[in-house]
């Protein structure tokens, strides 16, 4: 079992930036790829960005440039700084663990005003 606590997210103007964290705890050595998802109520969950423990990233082309996800090996830590925020940015995230078995968080809100 894996467990994700996720912290951040909040209310901002569009053009700011936000910081997420995500700490995994439990069965930490079976995680290879952690990241963010995230979620408009009525749509699917669609991938923001991921990162491999060898340090390989992947972004959707909506946030590329403009989010960067990171990872803290030593602390089972991945954050995703979001920059130049938009308001479609304004979704749930849900952090994600991808190894022997799928693990999501809680989810955190996001939400960007014009």
């Amino acid at each position: 079992q894996v467990q994700l606590v996720e912290s951040g997210g909040g209310l901002v103007q569009a053009g700011g930036s936000l910081r997420l964290s995500c700490a995994a705890s439990g069965s930490i050595a079976s995680i290879n790829v952690m990241g963010w998802y995230r979620q408009v109520p009525g749509k699917q969950r669609e991938l923001a960005a991921v990162i491999s423990t060898g340090g390989t990233t992947n972004y959707a082309d909506s946030v590329r440039g403009r989010f960067t996800i990171s990872r803290d090996n030593a602390k089972n830590t991945v954050y995703l700084e979001m920059n130049s925020l938009k308001p479609e940015d304004t979704a749930i995230y849900y952090c994600v663990s991808f190894g022997r078995s799928t693990y999501w968080g809680q989810g955190t809100q996001v939400t960007v005003s014009s």
